[in-house]
């Protein structure tokens, strides 16, 4: 069984996440979205609502678990003996950072590749940070995230608020 982690913070998840995910699970038999415990990050969401609303995004995607990690990411991926990594890249900016992390990545394992892959073009320009500054300001995140993750930020951005 061919087993990809796609990892990230997912803080929300955006509909650019979804996208790279289903491309990934075509490639995949197992792809397991991997939610990094980063707390220096600051994240509006908790771990464990970031792993319950990708799982209700993910419903429909047989080959898709959801979990979340602390620690280095190729040790989680040899202990799910994923065979690969696969990252999103929006723009050209976004390369250098990732062809860092995957060279890195390469010399702490070298039996796990890194993938990269590209969302549709109509999502380049989404980011979760901007999809919550525009949440927080009261614009229509509709377009940039499932139905499910703006009720979520509506809430918990409502409840910042009082």
């Amino acid at each position: 069984m061919r087993t990809a982690i796609y990892p990230g913070s997912f803080d929300p998840l955006t509909n650019g996440h979804l996208d790279v995910l289903q491309r990934a699970t075509k490639l995949f038999d197992r792809v397991i979205v991997a939610i990094a415990k980063n707390e220096s990050k600051n994240p509006l969401f908790t771990s464990a609502e970031r792993v319950a609303l990708i799982k209700e995004a993910v419903t429909n995607l047989s080959n898709v678990e959801v979990d979340a990690f602390d620690g280095l990411l190729v040790e989680y991926a040899a202990r799910q003996k994923a065979s690969a990594i696969v990252r999103g890249l929006r723009a050209v900016s976004d390369f250098e950072f990732e062809f860092q992390l995957a060279l890195m990545n390469r010399n702490l394992n070298e039996k796990i590749e890194t993938i990269f892959m590209m969302p549709k073009d109509s999502y380049t320009f989404i980011s979760s940070r901007i999809v919550k500054e525009i949440a927080r300001l009261g614009g229509d995140v509709n377009p940039f995230v499932p139905a499910h993750v703006e009720a979520a930020l509506k809430q918990k951005l409502h409840k910042q608020k009082n």
